[in-house]
């Protein structure tokens, strides 16, 4: 009740408002239901029209998933940035549905289908990890030395272990590996 009152109040004060779920993996089933008259058809809740309004639902589920696709492609020589939606959707969509913990299990919002797309966020590789280094430096305000950026780069873990491919937590822990090499 919490909930849909604070959405309805922040709605109400401005209809193009910006919500973030994240971690719905982790969220209780069932709790996000209660933001469906926001995100139905009719647009409208107690005599507000919301339809401007933006619901970002961030979940990790489907990534173990997403990963083996990114590992098939790259194993076949092909660009991670071929990579299509529809290469992953299934396999993402059916991840959710199944997962009894999900924030979107047996949801109103999967049953009516008011969810309008799936961005699928791809892991990254050595060259993007490079990219998260130096766009750090930059935004702590200190010069980009490039004798740092393979250093920070190489002291991240990788998978499949083997090989190395993907970092396995994308740029989050680049920051705190920098202050380690500075």
């Amino acid at each position: 009740e919490n909930l849909k009152q604070w959405i309805q109040g922040n709605l109400t004060a401005c209809g193009r408002s910006l919500f973030l779920f994240e971690e719905m993996d982790k969220m209780h089933p069932g709790l996000i239901d209660v933001i469906v008259p926001f995100l139905g058809p009719s647009w409208v809740v107690i005599g507000s029209n919301y339809k401007k309004a933006i619901f970002i639902f961030i979940s990790n589920s489907g990534g173990d998933d997403i990963n083996q696709v990114a590992l098939k492609f790259w194993r076949e020589r092909r660009d991670r940035e071929e990579i299509r939606l529809s290469d992953v959707e299934s396999a993402i969509t059916n991840t959710v549905i199944s997962d009894h913990e999900h924030g979107f299990w047996q949801s109103e919002i999967i049953k009516q289908n008011l969810i309008d797309v799936i961005v699928p966020f791809l892991p990254l590789r050595p060259h993007h990890i490079r990219q998260c280094i130096r766009n750090e430096l930059a935004q702590q305000g200190l010069s980009i030395e490039e004798d740092i950026v393979p250093s920070v780069a190489d002291s991240l873990v990788y998978i499949p272990e083997d090989e190395k491919v993907f970092s396995s937590t994308g740029c989050k822990t680049v920051p705190s590996r920098l202050n380690y090499y500075l």
